[in-house]
């Protein structure tokens, strides 16, 4: 009798592909036994046929489980954006960021923010001044432009050792940043529109600033700088805003018919705007301008003012008011140093200018707001700020001047301030 062997048609009909043979599951094994049925297990069920099972699979029913599952999340996440809109809610663009697009997108006009229209001018006045002492100079400013990594930057323009200015600087700066709360608290002792509660607030601050030292003793130095400041809150709206600036001349060796002719030129322009402008301002030149531990006065003065807002009057006016003060700088200061840029002088008389310089020192480092306040914003350039210091002074120990000299005279003029028209 042949030995026995299983059937290989179950076998077969059971067996996939050779390209699906790693499913080793489906196939059959020879060794398990089958379990008997009994009559009280019902009918056989259908055959299975494996092939079939992996062509044609059942829906799993787990990803139904997994989307159950996820419902509570994705309901807590729909209820947060709902009752928490703050969490998704994109911050407003930043002045700074306006700004950008108005300008290149509209360029700049008569209905544009203060903002850049005080950027615009500033810009031109720059360049026409920087043009006009080239002339009297005979050498090149050099221009370093730079940028703000909280925004905004500016123009530095300095000529040293040139032929005519030891040093001249006429700088223009356009920043954008933001006040924190101890600077918010202080301004508001001059400006109530400024919000106390806030954290911080968006500023902008816009300005020219010049200081030019004449190699020449008897060329006198000056100093002039107008500026706009705004204040934003979290929308970008306007918040607060004020105008500042002046000039004011600086001799070392004193001309009365300079120091008449700088205040008349200066006084003309105010009275276009206002006939109490220049006595006002005037007089707070002489006392901003005071090295209060000398009991002397900088130099023979000019016109000084801070904090111009609504109070005062309304933004157009204001602005037209200090277009005329930049505008008559020029008038007013080039007639002089043509005048006294080729005259003679000694050595005596350039050690005079060095100890005055010192004084000019003094005040810038240990009185000038402006200074400060440069020194003590985020991300400021400390070169543009400290470009208002000569490149030489000195600082002589108990020097007096002889009596009935010049010298004396200009101290007597500084301790004791005039009217100059």
């Amino acid at each position: 009798m042949p030995p026995f062997r299983p059937s290989t048609r179950a076998f077969r009909a059971l067996a996939l592909p050779q390209s699906y043979a790693p499913r080793r599951s489906l196939q059959p094994n020879f060794f398990t036994p089958r379990p008997r049925r009994c009559m009280s297990d019902g009918p056989p069920k259908p055959k299975r046929d494996p092939l079939e099972e992996w062509q044609n699979p059942k829906p799993s029913k787990w990803p139904n489980r997994i989307r159950l599952l996820t419902l509570p999340f994705l309901g807590a996440i729909i209820y947060s954006m709902y009752t928490d809109r703050t969490v998704y809610k994109a911050d407003a663009p930043s002045i700074a960021e306006k700004d950008s697009v108005l300008k290149r997108e509209n360029g700049v006009s008569e209905q544009s923010p203060m903002r850049l229209r005080m950027e615009q001018f500033i810009k031109q006045h720059q360049k026409e001044i920087v043009a006009e002492l080239e002339k009297v100079d005979g050498k090149k400013f050099v221009a370093d432009s730079w940028q703000r990594p909280e925004g905004g930057g500016g123009i530095s323009c300095v000529l040293q050792d040139g032929n005519v200015f030891e040093k001249a600087g006429v700088n223009i700066s356009v920043v954008y940043g933001r006040l924190p709360k101890a600077a918010i608290a202080k301004m508001r002792a001059n400006h109530k529109a400024l919000d106390p509660t806030v954290d911080s607030l968006e500023f902008f601050a816009s300005g020219l600033s010049m200081v030019l030292h004449p190699k020449n003793p008897m060329a006198p130095t000056v100093h002039l700088n107008y500026r706009y400041f705004e204040t934003a809150d979290e929308q970008g709206n306007t918040n607060a805003w004020w105008y500042g600036g002046g000039c004011d001349l600086t001799p070392s060796y004193l001309f009365d018919e300079d120091a008449i002719h700088f205040h008349n030129t200066v006084k003309q322009a105010c009275d276009k705007h206002d006939k109490g402008y220049y006595p006002r301002f005037k007089k707070w030149c002489d006392e901003y301008f005071n090295n209060k531990h000398r009991g002397e006065t900088r130099g023979v003065g000019g016109i000084f003012f801070d904090d111009l807002d609504e109070t005062e009057k309304d933004q157009e006016q204001l602005f037209s008011f200090v277009q005329d003060c930049l505008s008559a700088f020029l008038p007013s200061y080039l007639p002089i140093i043509n005048r006294r840029k080729d005259m003679p002088f000694t050595e005596e008389q350039k050690q005079w200018q060095q100890l005055r310089r010192g004084r000019y020192v003094e005040f810038n480092l240990v009185h000038d707001r402006g200074t400060a306040f440069g020194l003590n914003t985020p991300g400021s350039r400390v070169e543009s700020i400290l470009m208002s210091l000569p490149l030489t002074a000195r600082w002589q120990y108990m020097h007096e001047p002889e009596k009935g000299s010049r010298e004396e005279r200009l101290l007597e003029v500084l301790k004791n301030p005039r009217d100059w028209v």
